[in-house]
């Protein structure tokens, strides 16, 4: 579970930085219907992530959700250059 204070700390990072960061970490894109986009790893992990444009910010609410499907730890995060 990551900690609300981390969570504020992502709140304006642009989906193309999280895409990134997905790939670093294994994830492969499969399939994409109308804006959403899956990405799934090789141990069964899946994130799903809606989006129109890669410089777009998403909301508190669903990046907590794309988070909880990638299973990342604050750790993680730190590994994957998305908090300091």
């Amino acid at each position: 579970m990551i900690p609300p204070e981390r969570l504020r700390e992502l709140r304006n990072t642009p989906v193309r930085e999280l895409i990134r960061a997905l790939e670093r970490d294994g994830f492969e894109y499969r399939r994409r219907q109308g804006s959403g986009r899956l990405y799934r790893h090789s141990d069964g992990r899946r994130a799903l992530i809606h989006y129109h444009h890669a410089g777009d910010t998403l909301p508190i609410g669903t990046l907590r959700n794309v988070l909880q499907g990638t299973r990342w730890s604050e750790d993680d995060l730190r590994r994957l250059r998305l908090i300091g």
